[in-house]
Parts: C-alpha cells; structure tokens; sequence
C-alpha cells in the first residue's frame, strides 16, 4: 500500500492544470503522487506531461463505445485498477452520467472557468464580459449529477481589465487563478480537510458558503 494519497487525473487536452498539479506533489505541496492520467483523447498532450513524470497513463476511446453509461462503466473498471484516493478533472471534456459520480462521491472534483454558481456550462468568459461583470475567476467544486452543480470548495478571481476579450480573460485566470487555487484544494482533499456532505461542502469542520472559500494571494496550503 502507497505511503502517499493516490491521485487519478482524466483529461482531454493540453493538461497545463495536471501539470500544476505534478509540480506540487514533486514539490511536496500536495502530500500525494499520481498514479494515473486518463484521456478520452489520444492526441491529448496531458499524456506527454504525465509520461515525462513517469506517470502511468490510459487512453479510453469514447467512439469504441454505444452509450455515455457504457463508456462511463469502462471508466470505472480502468480506475479501481489503481485506486485512486480522489479523482480530478483537469480538461476532461466529457459529461458524466450517474453512473461515474456515484462511484466517486465525495472524491470527484473539478474546476470551472467561472465564480459558480454563476455560468456553469460553456463560454463563461464571453457571458462574464457581455453581464458587464468586474470580475471573473474559477471554482474548484465537487462533481454531483448536476452539471457545475456540485457544492463549491475553493473560488478565486481577478479584476476584468476594460481591455479583456473572452481569450484573454481565459489565459489570465488559467495561469493567474486555476494553477493556484487547483493544488490547493487538492492538498485539502489529501489531508482530509474537506468533504461533501448532503448539505454541502465542509471544510475544518464547518459548512462552507455557497461559493466556497475565497482564494486570496497570501493564502497557503498549510
């Protein structure tokens, strides 16, 4: 049995959050190692960054498979064989049906381009610009049935410059927000600090909001 938490990471693209990711477990800021990366994409370049860390990876084509419940069932049987601690969604371009949450309740989390629960879904940084919004950020929350609807753990956010398109926001919170805030609250899970409960997302002890602890600069992982 591993010393370390075992962390699974499903990805589809480009994995620069995974890569945020196994700099803190090399770093030791997330007291954890991975034990798989998994792609439904085998062009994904997240496999190259596992590779190089010597990190075990997986391909699991969707297109060999009839169904979202078919392939989610294949999903499940590939990841009990390393048995992960907690499952992270860094880019995983998939939407994953009961079946798969279930499996995971409590240790499936993911991260959203927005300040949930405000525009779950697609093209947040477009909607953030055309509310006429200030801000925008990113939300680490725990996966449920309900799409971007699972209890909030971490949020952070940055100013919107009045020269900020949906491309620009979206490169600034990628590398200014979500590189931070991801290994954090993975670090949070590691150490047991968190859990969902039916009411929410806990952390210490006591319920947190419905937008989850807000990220500021100075915040570590201790």
């Amino acid at each position: 049995m591993a010393d370390r938490a075992q962390i699974a990471v499903l990805i589809s693209g480009s994995g620069s959050n995974l890569q945020a990711i196994l700099d803190a477990c090399t770093c030791k800021s997330i007291d954890a190692d991975l034990c798989v990366v998994m792609s439904n994409r085998q062009d994904a370049f997240g496999l190259e960054r596992a590779k190089k860390a010597s990190v075990p990876t997986l391909v699991l084509d969707y297109s060999l498979y009839e169904s979202r419940e078919e392939y989610d069932s294949a999903l499940i049987a590939a990841l009990s064989e390393y048995q992960p601690d907690l499952v992270v969604l860094a880019g995983f371009m998939r939407i994953l049906t009961p079946i798969f949450t279930d499996a995971f309740a409590g240790k499936l989390i993911n991260i959203h381009p927005s300040l949930l629960p405000k525009y779950p879904g697609l093209h947040t940084h477009k909607r953030a610009l055309e509310a006429g919004d200030s801000y925008q950020g990113a939300t680490v929350h725990f996966v449920t049935h309900e799409l971007d609807g699972g209890p909030p753990i971490l949020q952070g956010r940055i100013k919107i410059a009045d020269t900020d398109t949906a491309d620009s926001l979206a490169s600034r919170i990628l590398t200014e927000v979500e590189h931070k805030i991801y290994p954090l609250a993975v670090q949070w899970l590691v150490q047991k600090r968190v859990e969902m409960r039916d009411d929410g997302a806990w952390m210490d002890g006591e319920l947190l909001s419905g937008t989850g602890f807000q990220y500021i600069e100075t915040e570590t992982n201790k």
